[in-house]
């Protein structure tokens, strides 16, 4: 009985006797764009990643416009971007909780009024491995507005840096004012509070934080032989770590499936270790172990190297 037992089990779930979808292909989403990569090793929440950056290979900065450009003209089909809202009402687009690391300021970025964040030097902190500062004078950082603006049909995923509830309004506020916006979010992740905002008054917007992509996962493990999709699973973006990705019911076809029956994406990210989300697939070794015939979303943290090896 136990040997039948096993047997229906894998059965049930192995991908092994079930065909990916005939035009099932690698969807490339480039986190900050293209962007200068840190130097020194696993970096921690509060970490500057500007000091000290690999020897640049090309010229753009996270989180501007030159670099979702150039993340677009690469093969990404989507960008993440993160967002701060200014005590004068304006998102900006910038990674950083506070001035000092990439730029030359000083202060909170959430804190700075717009007025000044414009006039920043973006690129003023960061520093190569061989102590070069090759960026100072790069550009400013832009809004959301000039975002979507420059990007038309582009696509975005939208990273909310804290966890205020009136980051989540002022965005909805901001679509609800500019309906053609709304085609310019992929989905918003980060904060709890906000994202939570956006996706109940918007539900055509999906999100996730870190409790529901835990959430999900767990009750998965726990009940996805039988095929069940918990509810933290529906409707939304669902980030695996490469490493537990086999770990789960079905996997790839048969777990993609189920998500995709439920409106869920699958977003597939580097190995887990402590990088969060950020982890990315990052080179050859990694996106060779991206299973033949997996059909969502691959992050990457170096778009430029990795989208021709996907093309090929």
């Amino acid at each position: 009985m136990l040997t039948v037992g096993v047997g229906a089990l894998w059965l049930g779930n192995t991908s092994l006797l079930v065909a990916p979808e005939p035009d099932a292909r690698v969807q490339l989403l480039a986190h900050r764009g293209a962007h200068q990569i840190y130097a020194a090793g696993p970096a921690g929440r509060d970490t500057c990643t500007a000091d000290p950056i690999e020897e640049p290979s090309h010229e753009f900065l996270e989180n501007t416009i030159p670099s979702m450009q150039a993340a677009f003209d690469a093969g990404a089909e989507v960008v993440e971007l993160d967002i701060h809202l200014t005590p004068d009402d304006v998102f900006v687009v910038f990674h950083d909780w506070t001035l000092e690391c990439r730029t030359d300021g000083t202060e909170q970025t959430n804190e700075t009024p717009w007025a000044e964040l414009q006039n920043l030097d973006i690129g003023h902190g960061y520093v190569t491995v061989s102590g070069e500062t090759p960026f100072r004078g790069a550009g400013r950082m832009p809004t959301l507005e000039e975002v979507f603006e420059a990007f038309p049909v582009g696509q975005f995923l939208i990273n909310f840096k804290s966890d205020r509830v009136s980051e989540g309004r002022a965005l909805v506020r901001l679509l609800n004012e500019n309906p053609a916006y709304n085609e310019a979010i992929w989905g918003v992740y980060g904060g709890g509070p906000p994202v939570a905002v956006v996706v109940e008054e918007i539900p055509d917007i999906p999100g996730f934080d870190r409790a529901r992509v835990q959430d999900c996962i767990v009750r998965y493990a726990g009940l996805g032989w039988s095929g069940y999709v918990p509810e933290a699973c529906r409707e939304t973006l669902i980030v695996v770590p490469q490493n537990m990705a086999p770990f789960l019911w079905g996997w790839p076809t048969r777990f993609e499936r189920r998500m995709a029956r439920y409106g869920s994406e699958v977003i597939l990210v580097g190995p887990y270790g402590g990088a969060g989300f950020t982890a990315g697939i990052d080179d050859a070794a990694l996106l060779a172990d991206v299973p033949d015939g997996f059909g969502g979303w691959v992050w990457t943290n170096r778009i430029l190297e990795m989208a021709p090896l996907v093309e090929r």
